[in-house]
């Protein structure tokens, strides 16, 4: 299978390997992903509809009784997958409004809760101007397969400064509230200090109410943990990130778990139990993992990482999902994530707040890029060089 990384996506790479421009630090701490125990056993990847998505980069599946697949292109394409087939014309297409430079595109959508009777659904893209927008659509009115792109309405622009570190997950909770993963804003060693400023959404997992308002584009929910805090944005949920390109809600105990692309050295996975998110700061840029990074910033009370790794061992972490698929008994209750570098795909379960028994899964695949979930709690893995997976048994 050819690796089909475009030059843009390509110059990421390069990017996240060397740190964002910065050198190796030189640390020789051992890394909690070295030798590892025996993968686990009875798992396989099954291919999706051929396998060729461009450059996919997540699986959605509409909430309700729908079996189709929603496969976001970061070029700014979504495809619909069903019954195993993907359909000939896109559901959703604005590559021409989205900006693919570096980690740049279409980085995810979710759709609203109601979706089957509103026809709803929410898109983080990054605009011609390097900005981040997140923006509702609706399904077309004559044909529920197509968006209406005319019905494009800005929830939320982020002014950006760099090309990289956009974060980019958009996720409904349990509570119906829209969650939004941001990056820092990019460069290195988080230069703006955008982290751990509160009154800044980028480096932040943001939490809103995206419908309308009145003349008002979106609402905070009156118990975020910052609506009352002069000088904080009201919509920050989560703080102290670098990079959260993927987090998820583990779908039975409502737990936060949190993916946050490292610097120069360690590569992290956030996870606090239900509700602890808010408030959570998770560290940025005073530490990277575990280890002490930028002197100047602080982090009161910064809750430390449950499992880290170093570049010995990757580069780039893809935060993934807790496993229920009843299909899978060997990664029952284990939260699997993988790593765009190594492309392997390794597992561990939680326990306190300690990783415990993190080990291969015996899987692997070129440039991972995403995971995702349908409404029977299957898993998916989606690949830069083209491919979607389903995590099946052997």
């Amino acid at each position: 299978m050819g690796l089909k990384v475009s030059a843009a996506f390509a110059a990421a790479l390069l990017i996240v390997v060397a740190g964002c421009g910065g050198g190796n630090s030189g640390t020789t701490q051992p890394t909690t992903t070295g030798a590892s125990p025996a993968a686990s056993t009875g798992v396989k990847l099954a291919l999706i509809a051929g396998g060729d998505f461009g450059e996919p980069v997540y699986v959605i599946q509409p909430p309700g009784n729908s079996t189709d697949l929603y496969v976001v292109d970061r070029t700014g394409k979504v495809d619909i997958v069903r019954n195993g087939n993907k359909l000939p014309t896109p559901f959703l297409d604005i590559s021409p409004k989205v900006s693919t430079d570096v980690e740049q595109g279409l980085l995810s959508i979710a759709f609203a809760p109601d979706y089957q009777s509103s026809g709803l659904f929410y898109g983080y893209y990054t605009g011609l101007d390097g900005n981040q927008n997140v923006v509702e659509f609706h399904r077309s009115a004559g044909n529920p397969d197509t968006a209406d792109p005319a019905s494009e309405r800005e929830v939320l622009k982020m002014p950006d400064f760099a090309p990289n570190h956009n974060g980019g997950l958009l996720l409904f909770g349990t509570d119906g509230h829209l969650y939004i993963g941001t990056g820092d804003g990019g460069g290195e060693g988080d230069p703006h200090r955008n982290a751990q400023n509160l009154g800044s959404l980028l480096g932040k997992i943001l939490r809103i109410d995206p419908a309308r308002s009145g003349n008002q584009p979106y609402t905070v929910p009156a118990d975020n943990p910052f609506a009352a805090k002069a000088g904080a944005r009201p919509e920050i949920y989560s703080y102290g990130l670098r990079n959260p390109w993927r987090f998820s809600f583990d779908s039975q105990t409502n737990a936060l778990y949190i993916g946050d692309v490292g610097q120069d050295t360690w590569e992290e996975v956030d996870a606090v139990p239900s509700g602890r998110g808010a408030g959570a700061n998770f560290g940025w840029s005073a530490f990277e993992g575990d280890a002490p990074f930028n002197s100047d910033q602080s982090a009161p009370g910064a809750i430390k990482p449950v499992l880290v790794y170093s570049h010995d061992a990757g580069c780039a972490i893809n935060g993934g999902y807790v496993v229920h698929d009843p299909a899978l008994p060997s990664l029952a209750g284990r939260y699997l994530y993988s790593d765009f570098c190594s492309g392997d795909i390794r597992s561990f379960k939680l326990e306190g707040t300690k990783a415990v028994g993190d080990k291969a899964t015996g899987l692997q695949t070129q440039s991972p890029t995403s995971f995702g979930t349908d409404n029977a709690g299957h898993i998916y893995v989606t690949s830069l060089s083209g491919p979607v997976f389903q995590i099946v048994p052997k």
